[in-house]
């Protein structure tokens, strides 16, 4: 996207934000409370935004700070957002954040991925459940999605596979459609190549959403049931801050919780 951002108009990108996010000129230009014909003349270039109006018509369209400092250099102006490592000092609170909630949660696993689902950083509670993986798949940078769905990964061991791919795919979708990031439609494209579960193929066209949907492991001390949620930082500034994400495990059942607090 960034490469395409220098070739294209950012009244065009804008247009295809709009269009992405289903939206009208009309809603949009209600949202944001200017006319719809001064928004036309901006996605048709016959009028440039402002440096306020391009950050203006991008918080109402949700759109990733990454790309909005995209739409900002194809207006000619400067990016406003900062990308620092994690390891960077003026991460360091937020860095000491996500190791309090990995740490807290034990003895349940959790995990910090960045926008590409790809490891960060675990608590001790995840290398157990990877035992059997293929070695390949463990090297850095791991992906989790890869990891879950790959057929030398943790799919063998997914009991109820059919339906945790569903909605992996499920949510790698929209977060594509969100996103528009070419990174992840490429890895969706992969995942879903990937061999199906026997049973029941029609569930992979379900929208299931959030923590609905468990995934259950099977381990040498039993099937272990998780059901996940998905903690991000509320008001981020920084580009590597609103693209991380700590996924938390919680046991679905008693059996599973037993297990897990006898293990660590």
């Amino acid at each position: 996207m960034m490469s395409n951002v220098q070739t294209r108009p950012v009244g065009n990108l804008l247009r295809d934000w709009r269009r992405r996010r289903h939206l009208s000129q009309l809603d949009l230009a209600c949202e944001a409370e200017i006319s719809t014909r001064h928004l036309s003349f901006l996605e048709t270039g016959r009028s440039l935004p402002s440096r306020e109006m391009v950050l203006h018509l991008a918080e109402q369209l949700a759109i990733p700070l990454r790309e909005r400092n995209a739409l900002l250099m194809a207006a000619g102006y400067a990016p406003v957002f900062s990308q620092k490592p994690l390891e960077d000092p003026a991460l360091q609170a937020a860095r000491k954040a996500v190791e309090l909630i990995l740490a807290g949660h034990e003895p349940y696993p959790a995990l910090a991925v960045d926008r590409h689902w790809n490891l960060i950083t675990a608590n001790r509670a995840i290398p157990p459940l990877l035992a059997g993986a293929e070695p390949s798949l463990l090297e850095p940078p791991v992906n989790v999605l890869r990891l879950s769905l790959h057929p030398q990964g943790l799919a063998p061991r997914i009991v109820n596979l059919a339906e945790w791919r569903a909605h992996l795919l499920a949510r790698l979708r929209r977060q594509v459609d969100a996103t528009a990031d070419p990174a992840l439609a490429e890895l969706l494209s992969e995942l879903s190549g990937y061999p199906m579960p026997n049973e029941n193929k029609n569930k992979d066209d379900h929208d299931y959403a959030g923590v609905a949907v468990p995934i259950q492991l099977a381990t040498e001390s039993g099937v272990l049931s998780f059901l996940s949620t998905t903690t991000i930082f509320g008001t981020p500034v920084d580009i590597t801050l609103s693209e991380l994400a700590v996924e938390s495990f919680f046991p679905a059942d008693a059996a599973t919780s037993e297990i897990l607090r006898g293990a660590l």
